[in-house]
């Protein structure tokens, strides 16, 4: 298994309550639910990508 990266993450309070009660309700930790967060987005960004290059081709 790959090595996991360590960072130090500083965010307002309020919103690592908010990511608490969201993580819960998931049953994730806080930090399972940040991951999970960006894993989503970083697919959606690579979906529009892809989707974005698959363009059709211009009529004229």
């Amino acid at each position: 298994m790959a090595q996991r990266k360590k960072f130090l993450l500083r965010i307002r309070p309020e919103l690592w309550e908010e990511l608490n009660r969201w993580a819960a309700a998931e049953f994730r930790s806080v930090n399972g639910q940040i991951e999970f967060i960006l894993q989503r987005a970083v697919d959606e960004r690579r979906r529009k990508k892809r989707s974005s290059s698959k363009s059709p081709s211009d009529p004229r």
